[in-house]
């Protein structure tokens, strides 16, 4: 059965997180005003941004997990709480019930007890531009190309301090760079309340990279692409095509690897689009490869991934200095973001990775053994365990959700266990009946579709 619900409008419930379907009739429609009148520097927020940095407080955390050994395609729904959003790109699930959405044309928005407001529009984040909702030309290239504002992550002991960060895309002069900013966003004008925590990643029309996060450790992730100059992934000295790990407070990690710029985790990276994290604490990303060989790492500090000078079979098995993938992909699935999926909302899903595809307009769910783990089938999926894959765990994907959704761009675990994903059809890259008039979306995953 299609469960495509592009001709229905639903209203959902979302519990203890307290999120109901809406429409968000504004999004439509950019305020540049704080972009154009105002040229006053923003003032940071003046609060103490510093936290714990203990792995086993997070509360995800299970050095004892055990991945599944059985098929998770069974029956899995989803439903609309919000539609008409504007190629929104990142979401942050807070503790008290508000989740924080970043729409690529320049905004930060909050969404909680069924109500979608504006946040802010950073001042000097570029408008992204995007295609009507229901627009039937691919046009492929959007004013901003890949550009605009990307990740959002709420600090980890918000609302206190009511301190939010975002990647975002910027002009200066005939350059283009991104950074990571944070916003008060309990204040009136939270654009006027802002500080910058890294500066000068490179930016381009393809590869910026922009997912953050914070890990269990209370350390910022931040995935940065290479912007389309493949050079500089290798140099871990850049910023470009680089995992950099921060402190809230934008310092290096204190036990990051010197391999570099401090602030580097890893490199080789040419376009990391998905950071999670397993209940052991271990890092997970996704990246997109050159005309397939997207790829699925397990991040070791200080390693090396290889691009630009490795991405096949061939190359990685004869440059052992160069960390081998867990998955490296035989067509273009183009995974973006993603998350290790602990909760009970969607059992069929629970302990294993769930990665929103965009050339796919697909789920991917990975399943990831531990070495000498009970596997789960492979038919109707696909297991990469050839000899140079990374043998730390044997990843198993299923595919599921396909062109019912369209470009997935991120999916993430909400605070009381419940699964949700945002869409980016408005990008002039959809295909298969995308953008709908009720694109983008967020929506929450069920059991027991059909």
């Amino acid at each position: 059965m299609d469960r495509r619900w592009s001709r229905r409008r639903f209203v959902a419930v979302a519990g203890a997180v307290g999120l109901a379907g809406c429409s968000s009739s504004d999004s439509s429609t950019t305020n540049t005003t704080n972009r154009t009148e105002t040229t006053a520097e923003p003032e940071p927020p003046e609060y103490d941004l510093s936290v714990d940095h203990d792995a086993e407080s997070w509360d995800r955390y299970d050095p004892e997990w055990e991945s599944p050994s059985t098929s998770p395609l069974t029956g899995v729904g989803s439903e609309v709480l919000v539609e008409n959003l504007e190629i929104p790109w990142d979401l942050s699930f807070t503790g008290n019930g508000e989740v924080f959405i970043t729409e690529r044309v320049g905004r930060i928005k909050s969404f909680a007890d069924g109500e979608v407001q504006n946040v802010t529009e950073p001042v000097d984040a570029i408008d992204a531009g995007s295609v009507e909702p229901g627009e039937e030309e691919q046009t492929w290239w959007i004013e901003g190309g890949e550009g605009g504002t990307l990740g959002v992550a709420a600090h980890p002991e918000y609302p206190d301090p009511p301190v939010v960060y975002a990647y975002y895309t910027y002009q200066d002069g005939d350059e283009r760079y991104n950074k990571v900013a944070y916003f008060d966003v309990s204040a009136d004008d939270p654009s006027r309340h802002a500080g910058t925590l890294v500066d000068g990643i490179p930016a381009d029309n393809i590869h910026n990279g922009g997912r953050i996060t914070f890990g269990p450790a209370n350390y910022l992730w931040v995935g940065a692409g290479d912007a389309g100059q493949k050079s500089l992934a290798g140099d871990p000295e850049t910023l470009a095509g680089k995992i950099l790990r921060l402190t809230p407070e934008g310092d290096p990690a204190p036990d990051n690897p010197d391999v570099g710029d401090p602030r580097v985790y890893t490199y080789g990276h040419r376009n990391p689009q998905g950071i999670t994290f397993l209940p052991d604490a271990t890092t997970v990303i996704d990246e997109h490869g050159p005309s397939a060989h997207d790829e699925v790492n397990h991040l070791v500090a200080g390693d090396d991934y290889g691009w630009p000078d490795v991405r096949t079979r061939e190359k990685y098995e004869a440059n052992e200095d160069v960390h081998p993938p867990l998955m490296n992909t035989p067509r273009s699935i183009a995974p973006s973001g993603s998350v290790f999926y602990t909760g009970d909302a969607v059992p069929e899903w629970s302990n294993r990775m769930i990665i929103g595809t965009l050339t796919g307009q697909r789920i991917h769910v990975v399943t990831l053994t531990p070495e000498g783990g009970e596997l789960p089938p492979a038919e109707d999926g696909t297991r990469f365990d050839a000899g140079y894959f990374d043998d730390a765990y044997t990843a198993t994907s299923h595919r599921t959700f396909e062109n019912e959704l369209g470009r997935i761009r991120h999916v993430e675990q909400g605070p009381n266990g419940e699964l949700y994903a945002i869409t980016c059809n408005r990008d002039g890259r959809s295909r298969e009946g995308f953008p709908t008039e009720q694109d983008d979306v967020l929506v929450r995953f069920t059991p027991g579709g059909e």
